[in-house]
Parts: C-alpha cells; structure tokens; sequence
C-alpha cells in the first residue's frame, strides 16, 4: 500500500524543495509526513521527510511510561538519516556534560542550552538513533529521513526567539540529560543488506541488489521507502520520494544501482532478504 503524503509547513522550513519532492514552494515546507490513505492509523511507526532552513527547537520526546501516563498510545524514540547537508549544517544530540532539572531549566530560560547541545556536523550518510527522553536540536541546512514512533508529541524547552508555547515542566521531567548519543555505524548483514540504525523500538535497514520475500504480516508490518529508482514489488513499481507499507507477504526486487530502506518494529532482524 502507498502511503498518502501529508504537508507540514513550518517556521523553520524551506521553499527550496528538491525537485523529487515537488520543487519550490511559496510556503516553508518542513515535514512531509506519510500516513495511510484513509487517515492516520494507530502503526508503531511513522516515516517523515525534513527540509530546514533554521535550528528547530531544543526539544525532546517522552518515553512510553511518560506518554502513556499522559494519555498517549507510546513515545517517541526517533532516528535520521542525513540524505543532504549544507556546509556547516549540524545536529545537536545530547548534552555535552550532565544537567541537574534546575540547571537545565535556567538554561532553557537563558537560551543557554542550546550551546549546551552536542553539536555534530553533519554530511550526508550519517545517522543517528535518538532515543526518547533525549535533548536534541536539529540545524538548518538539512534534508533528513526521519524514522520515529507515531506518537506526535514534543516538549520545546528553547525556541531561538520564535513565539510559540514552551514547556518546561514536562521537557524537563522527559529528559535524561546524562545520555551520550553515538553516531550509528553501518553494519553489513551480507553483500545486499546492512543496518543503518538500530535501538529498542525500531530498525532502519538498507537493501540494494537482489530479490527478497518480505516476510510481512498485519501485526509485523514492513515500512519500504525507496531511494533509488529500479524497486518492485509484486510487480509494482516503487519510486523514489514515496514510502510503502507492506502487511502481508510480497516480492521484491531491486535492480543494479536501486536503493531501498526498510522499517520495523523492534531491535530484532526479522525481515527475511
């Protein structure tokens, strides 16, 4: 099933829209997000693309025990893969030293804590798996694929001068301001398939050449968003710009030179290739 594409526009979005994606806007287009047809649905996962002109808010994202509490189905781990950087683009993830919640509430009143980021450059390729309850900031200059939850829940603890709502408290109670946060190294599964990001609640793989039989089912769905032209499945072609969901047994073939990522559920490697 293809999924349908749903436009956010935000602040710190672009006109410049690669061509791929519609090309200029008159509007700063931020997110393309992709849902189901017939509206959202309750998946675990939900595939977004970003476009940054701006730093994003310092924010972060509750875990599952924090937005259950709060009446939410899950939280919010989330993980992206740089696909286009700006010179001098960069992502805050993590805090360079620990905060105590008085500290990090001072500094999110000040606007200190946005330097208080981990800033890392970022070049395309790079990915990282951001677990909830993590500080972060994304920089401009950014075209992203972001991997997450579905869970549409984010606490902004510094805006960078923009008027909108803060939240303090419940940011503060989310955070794990002593976690470190690796860039994920890429680990071959074999010559077609490798792990780009793995963590608790989910896995992003890539696959090039070769034919699988995705073992995909109603309650163990498969997410399919292709990169590259050259993708089939069942005979249908997936191109590049489009995310897919699989929740029943299918084919796929990918061609010399094609490109396909692949999301599921867990931390386990269950999607046979």
């Amino acid at each position: 099933m293809r999924l349908r594409e749903h436009r956010v526009f935000k602040p710190w979005g672009r006109t410049d829209i690669p061509t791929q994606f519609g090309g200029p806007t008159d509007d700063r287009l931020g997110e393309i997000w992709f849902q189901r047809e017939n509206g959202p649905a309750d998946d675990p996962l939900l595939i977004k693309y970003l476009f940054t002109s701006e730093r994003l808010s310092v924010q972060v994202h509750p875990d599952d025990a924090a937005a259950e509490a709060a009446g939410h189905a899950r939280g919010k781990d989330e993980a992206w893969l740089v696909l286009d950087a700006e010179p001098e683009a960069s992502i805050g993830i993590g805090l360079r030293e620990a905060l105590s919640p008085a500290d990090l509430r001072s500094a999110a009143l000040d606007g200190s804590v946005a330097e208080a980021l981990d800033w890392r450059a970022a070049a395309p390729g790079d990915a990282y798996y951001s677990p909830a309850g993590t500080l972060h900031a994304i920089g401009a200059g950014l075209t992203l694929l972001e991997v997450q939850q579905n869970c549409d829940v984010t606490y902004r603890l510094y805006d960078f001068g923009r008027p909108r709502e803060l939240h303090l408290d419940e940011g503060i109670a989310a955070a794990r301001t002593d976690a470190a946060i690796g860039k994920s190294v890429e680990q071959r599964l074999g010559k077609s398939r490798s792990i780009v990001a793995r963590g608790p609640k989910f896995t992003l793989e890539r696959w090039t050449q070769g034919t699988a039989a995705l073992r995909a089912g109603e309650n163990d769905p498969l997410w399919l968003i292709p990169m590259r032209a050259g993708i089939a499945v069942n005979g249908t072609a997936l191109n590049p710009a489009s995310v897919w969901i699989a929740d029943d047994p299918a084919e796929l073939a990918i061609d010399e030179g094609g490109e396909l990522l692949v999301a599921y559920e867990g931390p386990d490697i269950r999607a046979e290739s």
